[in-house]
């Protein structure tokens, strides 16, 4: 897994996994009745796709999407919540990951 085409491709792969996960996850939980599923459920789902897949992403010495990392972690927080009843500050904790995300990336980049 040296070349970049093949990393290209490696992440083309991780890319469409997280989207059918994505998918079956909607999916399922539509096939479930509403007053069974826990409101927030869908957001802990997206969220943990998204960081898995960033996660792939690193183990395999890929560029992770800060991005789509912080939405994943914002999504797990606001699903989390939703489910336990926390009123949270979402607005503060956005900016202490996005803050966070910019300061991981300089890091990263560093070491490159």
């Amino acid at each position: 897994m040296n070349t970049s085409m093949d990393k290209y491709a490696l992440n083309k792969r991780i890319e469409a996994v997280g989207w059918g996960l994505f998918l079956i996850m909607i999916g399922g939980i539509a096939l479930i009745p509403d007053n069974q599923v826990p409101n927030g459920l869908w957001l802990i789902g997206v969220g943990l796709i998204m960081i898995g897949v960033n996660g792939v992403r690193y183990l395999n010495q890929i560029k992770m999407s800060s991005f789509s990392l912080v939405l994943g972690i914002v999504a797990l927080i606001i699903g989390l919540q939703e489910i336990d009843g926390i009123d949270l500050p979402m607005f503060p904790i956005l900016l202490i990951l996005v803050g966070a995300s910019i300061l991981f990336r300089m890091l990263v980049e560093k070491d490159r």
